[in-house]
This record gives C-alpha cells, sequence and structure tokens, in this order.
C-alpha cells in the first residue's frame, strides 16, 4: 500500500508499529514512541534517526509541546525519533494535523492491529472538529 500511495511523510505512532514497519523495510520519516508497549515498559527500539526529539505529554491529553515537536519533526527531511514522556496514544492526531497531505499516519489498535490515515483536507477537517470537541485543561 504504501510504495502504491508514494506518501509524502510517513508516521509511526508507537513502539510496536514502528518497530514492525521498521522490519517490514518501510522507514517511517517520524516515529513517536514512549519506550511501552500496553502500557508496559520496554526495551527501547532500534532506529537510525538523524534526529531524537522529546516531550512531554501526560495520558488523555494533547500538550502545546507535543504539537511544536510534532510540528518541528515533519517540517524536516531527517529521520526523526520523537521519544515521549507520558503516552503518545492521542499524538496520532496531531501527526495527522501537521503533517503534509497525501502523508500517512500509521498508529496500533490494541489486539486488533494497524490503522492507516491518508492525510487529507477533509480528514484534517474532521480532526480539528475532534480535537476542538476535547476538553481543555489549564
Amino acid at each position: 500500500m504504501i510504495k502504491t500511495m508514494r506518501p509524502a511523510k510517513i508516521v509511526a505512532v508507537g513502539d510496536r508499529v514502528s518497530e514492525n514497519m521498521l522490519k517490514s523495510g518501510i522507514p517511517p520519516n517520524v516515529l513517536i514512541v514512549d519506550n511501552r508497549v500496553m502500557r508496559r515498559p520496554i526495551t527501547p527500539i532500534t532506529v537510525d534517526a538523524e534526529e531524537t526529539l522529546h516531550l512531554k505529554n501526560p495520558p488523555g491529553t494533547i500538550t502545546d509541546e507535543a504539537w511544536r515537536v510534532i510540528g518541528e519533526a515533519l517540517k524536516t527531511n531527517n529521520r526523526v525519533r520523537i521519544v515521549v514522556e507520558g503516552e503518545e496514544d492521542l499524538l496520532a492526531l496531531v501527526a495527522a494535523l501537521c503533517a503534509p497531505e497525501n502523508s500517512v499516519v500509521i498508529y496500533g489498535q490494541p489486539r486488533e492491529g494497524m490503522v492507516v490515515i491518508k492525510v487529507t483536507d477533509e480528514v484534517k477537517e474532521t480532526l480539528l472538529r475532534l480535537v476542538d470537541e476535547m476538553e481543555c485543561r489549564d
């Protein structure tokens, strides 16, 4: 599917998804990991990334720092690993909203498999409405 789509950027969200993509020969441009699988600590995956960025994102939230760091990572041509202190689950939304059109964001659905979001204007509009409806915390 990736070869057919020729995406502008490939973003992997989650440690297992990132690891599986790398093992399958599909290197993501951006990998967002928290060194956990199913909320259990794991040995960090090995990836040949030109940059490693760090951010804090507590469970069930999307921080301003997450928006800034993911946006920055998607603007570079380097392979970037983003290590999240906290939880990366909701950051697929941020990645899809920050990624250029015709990118793909891939994340894991526990006990189901992987979900692929093809980034389009329509998808961004839907995700933006969803994010706008989320409860804001101070």
